[in-house]
């Protein structure tokens, strides 16, 4: 274990053996640092939580803030992050509240550029990249690598579904579904996140199919319910398509981001 002399570390916290903590960070208590975390330099952990294995947080990041929630009187709650995540200057992430989960999840290998906010409660997933400034409402659920570019702001509650893109300044105040691609203020679907699908692996043979599906589904005709059964039955052997149905029903109540809206 490395910790510089300058650095605060309340007697509660739990390092592991081979963590660095640079100079002039602070960290607080209930807080767990996992084997081979780096907090660089000026970093605050503030308390209440746990960092997985080999995630760096860099300069000037407040991480397990108090939630920004006028209900909030000091309750416990929590922060939990993953493994392998970078997180860069700046960035602030806050625990949850007793109003909502509790605990603000983040997942692992992520990489949240300057700025990014999570905010309280809110549950982000693996292989996530936050661009420059990208914002998180409390309790907004992001799924398994999604992109959210440069100071785009996804509402409290929203969802953004897995393999997503969010382009950069846009504000997602309707659901963004699975491997879809947002933009514009507001944000509107644009169709499917295209260069996401082919880093993936996906052929040009999927890719058609899963448009034809896509265009079934936000361009066909009739009622939007009646297109989503259609699909659901013409589809079935697509579990992409089957998880945008999914992510769909999971809330029917809630806004959709559509195309041309």
């Amino acid at each position: 274990m490395t910790v510089h002399p300058s650095a605060i570390v309340d007697p509660s916290a739990r390092l592991a053996d081979d963590v660095v903590i640079g100079p002039w960070c602070t960290v607080g208590p209930g807080v767990t640092l996992a084997a081979g975390v780096h907090l660089v330099s000026h970093v605050v952990v503030q308390q209440d939580t746990s960092v997985g294995e080999r995630t760096v947080i860099h300069p000037f990041a407040v991480i397990g803030g108090d939630p920004q929630h006028n209900g909030y009187r000091g309750e416990p709650v929590r922060l939990e992050i993953g493994a392998d995540n970078s997180i860069r200057e700046h960035c602030t992430f806050n625990r949850g509240t007793p109003q909502g989960s509790g605990v603000t999840r983040v997942g692992s290998h992520g990489l949240f550029m300057t700025g990014a906010h999570v905010g309280h409660d809110a549950v982000v997933g693996d292989h996530v990249v936050m661009a420059n400034q990208a914002t998180l409402g409390g309790h907004a659920k992001i799924g398994d690598r999604v992109f959210l570019g440069g100071l785009c702001a996804v509402h409290q509650n929203g969802r953004v579904g897995q393999g997503a893109i969010v382009g950069g300044l846009a504000a997602v105040t309707r659901d963004v579904i699975p491997y879809g691609s947002a933009w514009g203020n507001h944000a509107q679907l644009h169709g499917l996140n295209l260069i996401g699908l082919k880093r993936k692996g996906y052929g040009k043979d999927a890719v058609r199919r899963l448009l034809a599906a896509f265009r079934e589904l936000f361009e066909g005709d009739g009622v939007f319910a009646d297109r989503l059964d259609r699909v659901e039955a013409t589809y079935a052997d697509l579990p992409e398509i089957m998880e945008i149905v999914a992510f769909i029903r999971a809330d029917a109540r809630r806004p959709l981001c559509l195309p041309g809206e």
